[in-house]
């Protein structure tokens, strides 16, 4: 390899070659393709990780809308159309979080669910949405 570098490199110098050869082009592009994949691998987690934080984000701004609705309307039964659909002027959420390949959520007799898919992807799994926490099988 050395020496056709070298036997190029005395024809470059003598003008017998007008830009880059095939050689040159494939080495350029073989460490690309090793750069690549290593930017690739580096960034493999960060998608599950942005999940979990969506998650953990939306989850505490419905928890937040459901005690400003429950301070207001002390006594009525929380629902998802009473915390986005305006009334009397007051919106809690402008549409209901949810990122339907990591997360959604759920409202049930006033409590706060997440649902998850599972690997399998066909079902899904559901616990009470408790905090941060909940949103670790997320990703």
């Amino acid at each position: 390899m050395i020496r056709t570098y070298k036997m190029l490199q005395k024809r470059r110098e003598a003008g017998e070659i007008n830009g880059f050869t095939l050689i040159e082009l494939l080495i350029v592009i073989v460490v690309l393709g090793i750069l690549a994949a290593v930017v690739i691998f580096a960034l493999g987690g960060i998608t599950g990780k942005s999940a979990v934080a969506a998650c953990q984000a939306d989850g505490a701004t419905v928890q937040v809308a459901i005690a400003a609705y429950q301070n207001l309307n002390s006594g009525s039964t929380v629902t998802t159309a009473a915390l986005t659909t305006p009334s009397n002027g007051t919106q809690f959420l402008q549409s209901w979080p949810s990122n339907g390949t990591h997360y959604s959520y759920q409202l049930s007799s006033g409590s706060l669910y997440v649902v998850a898919p599972t690997a399998s992807g066909s079902a899904a799994s559901t616990a009470l949405y408790t905090g941060p926490t909940s949103c670790q099988s997320v990703s």
